[in-house]
């Protein structure tokens, strides 16, 4: 009330209105990190000291906060992109390389079917899988799973470091987009729809896996109690890092709910616009195409 009534008699003294602006313009430049508002210009810096510190122990919480299902789930969103040999795809805040080689595992599995059944008549456009991430360190990791697996010298494999907000990819240039666990991470979300649907060429496909929002009562109460009491438990007891997942927690549920994050998908234009729950909302994969 206090604030309201000395804007009002701000507004009353035109000579003195730039004395408000600093209100406006905290709201109009501000964004969340978590529950917290920061101004937009230091999201960007603290979501990357976040995923500096979860870094070497990523894929690990993945499995013990999950249960090991994100696996299940990112074989879905790879079953809903359909790969094809020869295709240029771009997996955005894909740092650690999990999708990405889970693409290349799907289309090895492809070419093996192909040489059985005598059809491998032509040889394939060379394929592309373009990694990128905005934080080295997540790039380093996955690059580093990458040798491990054998993969190090694959020239399928690009690893690239960009912002999901301003991607360093020619117009119509993609046939496929996937962003897995990253698009709440990012500070303008349309704009990160708006480069997807600028790099994919027409009929690319648009697919998101992110952690989602649950409407069934009882299985919100467990969830809201397993994200706030475990999570950033678990986080300091594995990764020695509270403050990291307690944000994470955080951010899930600042992202928008599963239709309203669909019509964001839309609004950037795409068309056909859809989205899979997967454990009650736990999760959502939100598809697109561009025509």
């Amino acid at each position: 009330m206090a604030l309201r009534s000395i804007c009002r008699s701000l507004r009353k003294n035109k000579s003195i209105l730039p004395m408000c602006n600093p209100c406006s313009h905290l709201h109009s430049h501000s964004t969340s990190f978590g529950f917290k508002e920061v101004r937009e210009d230091e999201k960007s810096r603290m979501v990357g000291n976040v995923f500096t510190s979860v870094a070497s122990s990523y894929d690990l919480m993945n499995d013990l906060m999950s249960g090991g299902l994100h696996r299940l789930w990112k074989e879905r969103l790879i079953s809903k992109l359909n790969p094809f040999p020869g295709i240029k795809h771009l997996d955005v805040a894909g740092g650690t390389g999990d999708v990405a080689f889970r693409i290349l595992e799907n289309l090895n599995n492809v070419g093996s079917r192909a040489m059985r059944d005598n059809r491998d008549d032509s040889i394939p456009e060379e394929t592309q899988i373009y990694v990128c991430d905005i934080n080295p360190h997540m790039l380093n990791v996955g690059k580093k799973r990458a040798q491990e697996r054998g993969l190090g010298e694959d020239k399928s494999l690009i690893w690239v470091e960009g912002d999901a907000e301003a991607l360093k990819f020619e117009d119509n240039s993609m046939d496929g987009y996937t962003i897995a666990f990253g698009i709440r991470n990012v500070t303008h979300i349309e704009k990160a729809l708006a480069e997807a649907n600028r790099v994919l060429k027409r009929g690319g496909r648009f697919l998101c896996l992110e952690l989602s929002h649950v409407e069934l009562p009882v299985l919100k109460e467990l969830y809201d109690y397993y994200s706030f009491s475990v999570i950033p438990a678990l986080g300091e007891l594995v990764a020695g890092d509270r403050e990291s997942y307690q944000y994470l927690v955080e951010s899930i549920r600042r992202f928008p709910p599963q239709d309203k994050f669909a019509k964001m998908i839309a609004e950037a234009g795409f068309q056909k616009v859809e989205y899979e729950n997967l454990v009650g909302g736990v999760v959502a994969i939100h598809s697109g195409l561009k025509f």
